[in-house]
C-alpha cells in the first residue's frame, strides 16, 4: 500500500537518522535516491557518512531532477520504499545549475519554483502509481531571521513551499528535534474554512 512520509526538522536535527529508521520499520527493498553532488570537500565528507550509515542491501540512485526517468531503473522497479534524502539540498542543486543570484529577477525564482513543485508533483505520483512508499527528507529553514539577500530569502522561500505542497499530499509529516520525531500531521487541527 503506497503512503507518503515527509520527514523535516533543522540541520543536524536526525532528520536522516530518523527517515533511515522508518524505511526500516517497512517490509522491502529500499531505494536510497540521493540528491547530494559533491561540490567540495565538506560535501563529500558528509555523502561518505550517510554511506557509511546505509544498510549494504539498499539500492542506490543519485538524482535530484528528471523523476519521471526513474521507472527506466532497475533499482527503482525492485524497490518497495523510496527514500529521498533530501530536498533542500535538490532545491541548492537546482538553483546552483540555474545560476541565480541576488540580481535574478523574482519572476525566475518563481519559473523555477514552480518547475520543482511539478518534480516533486511527478515523483509522488509515481510512487503512489506504483504503490511504494516514499520518505523525503526536507529541511526546515524557515524559523529564523529573514535572510538580508533575495538569493537567501528566495531559497528560503521556494524550500518553504516545496515543503507545504508535500506535506499537504503526505499521509504522515514528521518534525525532528534532536533526533526525535514527533508526528505533526496527526496532531494538526482541520479549520473549516468559510
Amino acid at each position: 500500500m503506497s503512503e507518503v512520509i515527509l520527514v523535516t526538522g533543522g540541520a543536524r536535527s536526525g532528520k536522516s537518522n530518523f527517515a533511515e529508521k522508518i524505511c526500516k520499520t517497512k517490509e522491502g527493498k529500499v531505494l536510497y535516491l540521493a540528491t547530494s553532488v559533491p561540490f567540495d570537500e565538506e560535501m563529500e565528507d558528509r555523502i561518505k557518512k550517510h554511506k557509511e550509515d546505509r544498510p549494504d542491501d539498499w539500492f542506490l540512485i543519485e538524482k535530484y531532477k528528471n523523476f519521471k526517468e526513474l521507472e527506466k531503473f532497475e533499482n527503482f522497479k525492485k524497490s518497495d520504499i523510496v527514500l529521498l534524502d533530501c530536498i533542500t539540498v535538490m532545491i541548492s542543486n537546482v538553483f546552483v545549475e540555474e545560476e541565480l543570484d541576488d540580481n535574478t529577477e523574482i519572476v525566475e525564482y518563481d519559473k523555477i519554483e514552480k518547475r520543482l513543485i511539478k518534480e516533486i508533483g511527478e515523483l509522488i505520483t509515481l510512487i503512489k502509481d506504483q504503490g511504494k512508499i516514499a520518505v523525503l527528507v526536507s529541511n526546515e529553514i524557515g524559523m529564523g531571521i529573514v535572510p538580508i539577500n533575495r538569493f537567501t530569502r528566495m531559497y528560503r522561500d521556494t524550500a518553504g513551499r516545496v515543503n507545504q505542497y508535500i506535506s499537504d499530499r503526505a499521509d504522515k509529516v514528521y518534525l525532528t528535534v534532536s533526533g526525535i520525531g514527533i508526528d505533526i500531521k496527526s496532531l494538526e487541527e482541520k479549520l473549516d474554512e468559510r
